[in-house]
């Protein structure tokens, strides 16, 4: 390990380490615009330059290697001119439109030239003008203040794999250029705009829309895919008005899908904000003492045989405790939290768990996705696994449909066919699973979900047994949930009992006028037409595709207004947090449960959030431990590897990325983003 000295401070360092990192290692601050952690070097801007001595000019820190017995400063006069000078020629064509961008109070170069900049310029030349670029509906460009980092060209080309940023011309002719204007084909695209140093990339949804001094910063935990990636909420006057991610390095790293970054405006529209009831085949609005009134009777009336509780995507760990304590104490059986039909069962986490978790696919060196598009159903852990193909080639096969997922795959099948070959050991790709040390098998929950997914699941993991993939030390049998709430219900084991009905036994039995009550608890991805002969009540906050044929509408607060706990696909608890409250009489999801046991006269043994919280760690200990792993999950025998399989090919279960849930769906900015990808 190589010793330097940093401002007369000797420190040393991992080898390969280069002057940028040493200084800051030695708590040395080096500015910088081009320099970022996780995209490679391109020593464009020059402001990190430092001073070695015996050297005759100023190196740049940030592509420079340490030696043994360098001599670093970084304050030097030296330095100081240097900076001031990169500062100055960095300004020579930076427009002075500070008050009206929206970078400002955030702007990289706001900041530097404060600190190392001149007082003055010595240029008078005219300013040069760039035309502005159509980069989609999400991002806005004012490429005159372009400063020609190149964090967006890399980023497109090494984290999102979609290489459609570039430049062309040099010099004074330089410019930031989109392969085809109109739209940026990733579903990570709007990360460049936290990359830009300067305002040339900003956020269109976002622009013009405030300062953020003027915003309440609340960190919280994203629910649109199953991921669970960490998140700042910036809202202000009861709005959200954006949502930034925080740096997870187990998770998400620094980055979030645009889904989760931009569907914030349909928060504040189609807004469930009062109860409804339906009259006449009219919904009319009610108090809330008249909704629970109606729904209590409803449920009372009905037999617990012919009474069903469905749980959707977006629901938190609390309002599906509440909802089943109320359905199990009426001695309700059919309870379910797969809207989808998914074969997976509680009483076995390493069924539905992505046991190698998100972390680990930075050991895994061989890939078999089965049934599951990772760029579309989690965009951060696709980037995962395209970084690790990036720096060590691994190999990566998919039995699925050929879909472009930014890296090399071997297709080995669009059917179970392939699968059950590989079960049987008899395909090619299981010498490459064998060879592997840490051999990684990605199950789509989309493939769970099939009539034969209960076979499906078990002979992925005959697959995982028979490359040794499940060891003391490493698990790589690991299912993709591409929904927030679905591991988390699977955790509090909210399936149906012995004798219950799952949410396809329930279209059936509805279809056959076999249900009475059913209550929906933000359910939207079902077909609400099967029970328009069964008394539904919808509990959600959106009028989505749930509330359609609903007899009883009950407002609730969304996940940015509300307390609640989300497990990812990993089975990691994680706490969400209110940005603001709820509109109008809505409220927190299991409030609701609770006051109707209590109007039907069998209150719930809880009453405050902290007695619901305690409720379920009594029974599920590990679910306390707040961004903690759960401990690790035998794979046990589950699925049936011996069941017949049908045949037909794998589909694709998120057909357009960017509206698959109420939330999405009432998005302007969703639905513009769905047309531009159209239109490409």
């Amino acid at each position: 390990m190589p010793k330097l000295s940093i401002d007369g401070t000797e420190v040393e360092v991992a080898d390969g380490t280069t002057v940028l990192r040493a200084c800051e290692q030695a708590g040395v601050e080096i500015p910088r615009f081009c320099f970022h952690e996780r995209l490679s070097i391109a020593g464009n801007c020059r402001m990190c330059l430092v001073e070695q001595v015996g050297v005759p000019k100023p190196v740049a820190s940030c592509a420079m290697p340490v030696t043994e017995g360098m001599q670093i400063l970084t304050q030097s006069e030296r330095v100081q001119a240097a900076r001031e000078g990169v500062m100055e020629f960095l300004l020579v064509n930076h427009p002075l439109d500070c008050p009206i961008c929206d970078q400002g109070g955030e702007c990289d170069l706001q900041d530097q030239a404060l600190y190392y900049g001149r007082v003055r310029s010595r240029f008078r030349e005219a300013k040069r003008a760039v035309s502005d670029k159509d980069f989609g509906p999400l991002v806005k460009t004012v490429m005159t203040r372009c400063i020609h980092c190149t964090r967006c060209v890399r980023f497109m080309d090494e984290v999102a794999g979609v290489p459609e940023l570039g430049t062309m011309g040099r010099g004074e002719d330089m410019e930031i250029v989109a392969a085809l204007e109109g739209c940026l084909h990733s579903e990570l695209a709007g990360n460049v705009v936290d990359l830009c140093p300067v305002g040339a990339l900003t956020s269109k949804p976002y622009a013009f829309a405030a300062r953020p001094w003027e915003l309440s910063h609340t960190e919280s935990v994203d629910v649109l895919d199953g991921a669970g990636s960490a998140i700042r909420i910036d809202a202000r006057d009861g709005r959200v008005l954006r949502v930034l991610p925080r740096v997870n390095e187990d998770i998400n790293e620094e980055w979030i899908g645009d889904r989760s970054r931009h569907a914030v405006d349909g928060l504040a529209v189609r807004r469930l904000d009062q109860p409804w009831l339906r009259r006449n085949g009219a919904f009319e609005p009610v108090s809330w003492d008249a909704a629970l009134a109606a729904v209590a009777t409803a449920l009372q009336d009905a037999a617990p045989a012919r009474t069903a509780a469905l749980a959707g995507d977006l629901v938190g760990l609390e309002g599906m405790a509440a909802l089943a304590d109320l359905m199990r104490a009426r001695g309700v059986a059919s309870v379910d939290c797969r809207q989808d039909g998914g074969a997976v069962g509680a009483g076995v986490p390493a069924s539905w768990r992505f046991n190698a978790t998100i972390a680990g696919i930075d050991r895994a060196d061989a890939v078999l996705l089965v049934g599951t598009n990772p760029r579309r159903e989690a965009p951060v852990i696709n980037a995962r696994i395209r970084r690790r193909w990036r720096a060590t080639g691994i190999p990566i096969a998919r039995i699925g449909p050929a879909i472009d997922l930014t890296y090399p795959v071997t297709e080995l099948g669009d059917g179970p066919d392939a699968l059950a070959e590989l079960a049987r050991g008899t395909h090619p790709f299981v010498a490459a699973l064998g060879q592997a040390r840490y051999p990684l098998i990605v199950v789509g929950s989309g493939a769970l979900a099939r009539a034969d997914g209960a076979v499906i699941l078990g002979l992925a993991r005959q697959v995982a047994e028979a490359a040794d993939a499940a060891r003391a030390d490493w698990n790589g049998f690991s299912v993709l949930q591409r929904c927030a709430a679905r591991a988390g219900g699977l955790e509090l084991g909210m399936v149906p009992a012995e004798g219950g009905l799952d949410s396809r036994g329930m279209v059936s039995a509805a279809n056959e006028g076999g249900l009475d009550f059913l209550y929906l608890l933000g359910a939207d991805e079902i077909d609400p037409e099967a029970f328009r002969d069964t008394f539904t009540v919808y509990q959600g906050h959106h009028a989505d595709r749930g509330a359609r044929r609903a007899d009883v509408l009950l407002p609730a607060a969304a996940y940015t207004e509300q307390e609640a706990t989300y497990v990812n696909t990993e089975g990691r608890p994680q706490r969400a947090r209110p940005a603001h409250p709820p509109p109008g009489g809505a409220r927190p999801d299991w409030k609701i449960p609770v006051a109707l046991a209590a109007r039907m006269g069998s209150p719930l043994p809880y009453d405050s959030l902290a007695g619901l919280w305690r409720r379920i760690e009594a029974a599920h200990p590990h679910l306390a431990e707040i961004g903690q792993l759960p401990p690790p999950a035998p794979l046990t025998s589950f699925g049936d590897a011996g069941g017949e399989l049908d045949g037909a090919p794998f589909t694709e279960v998120v057909p357009d990325y960017y509206r698959t849930c109420p939330i999405s769906r009432a998005s302007a900015t969703m639905a513009a983003c769905a047309r531009a990808v159209a239109d490409a």
